[in-house]
């Protein structure tokens, strides 16, 4: 039976969408079948075409249960399901079904006081910082008001994902090929994350996997980003 990820979070703009993107990515560059749904009423269905997962497009209560019916029905694929900004409805719906739950955050202090309150509310969730700051003060300040605010939620706080400019590509209705290899790297390191989680081995791709995941935890250079 498949697995199922849901990206949620009360606030909007903490980069929910991109992120189950890069996760879906990841998990293709790393072999593992994959679906990124769609739920948010704003937002448009992407083509699949270049991509290394499916689409699916569940914007309405009976689409999602059917969705979610098909994907638990495969067997070792995952589903990353995006589920908007400002529906705690929807993110208790999604919480309830999910087998991991993520929670976006940006190095604001509302974003954190957000997923501080997400983090109560869902015990078994992980908070990510995305588009986390490269530059080196930048960065560091992001890391002490982490440690000043989130020290309770420690160990359940993973590694960073860092912003990166090319991450917009994945979200073209239809996506570039090829797309940069940070962006690649990048993809497959947040993956990595979530098959540690979810407890998932990738066969014949331990070793690669894991040296990509070291260099997705190193800041990329300004060139790169």
């Amino acid at each position: 039976m498949a697995d199922i990820i849901c990206v949620i979070g009360n606030k909007g703009g903490t980069g929910k969408t991109t992120l189950s993107h890069m996760l879906a990515q990841g998990l293709g560059l790393m072999g593992k079948r994959s679906v990124c749904v769609l739920t948010d009423t704003y937002r448009e269905p992407l083509d699949p075409a270049g991509r290394r997962y499916l689409t699916a497009d569940a914007r309405t209560r009976e689409a999602l249960a059917k969705v979610v019916d098909k994907i638990r029905s495969l067997k070792e694929w995952l589903g990353i399901i995006d589920g908007g900004g400002n529906r705690s409805e929807v993110d208790r719906r999604l919480y309830g079904l999910a087998d991991l739950v993520l929670l976006p955050f940006r190095d604001s202090h509302e974003d954190i006081r957000t997923v501080i309150r997400d983090l109560e509310l869902f015990p078994r969730a992980y908070a990510v910082p995305t588009q986390w700051p490269t530059n080196p003060w930048a960065r560091e300040a992001a890391e002490k008001t982490v440690d000043e605010f989130l020290s309770p939620f420690r160990d359940r706080i993973l590694e960073p994902v860092w912003a990166l400019s090319a991450t917009k590509q994945l979200l073209q209705a239809q996506i570039p090929s090829p797309l940069p290899s940070p962006l690649a790297n990048a993809c497959r390191s947040a993956a990595h994350q979530v098959l540690d989680l979810l407890q998932i081995s990738v066969d014949g791709l331990v070793a690669e996997a894991a040296g990509q995941r070291e260099r997705g935890r190193e800041a990329p250079t300004a060139a790169a980003a």
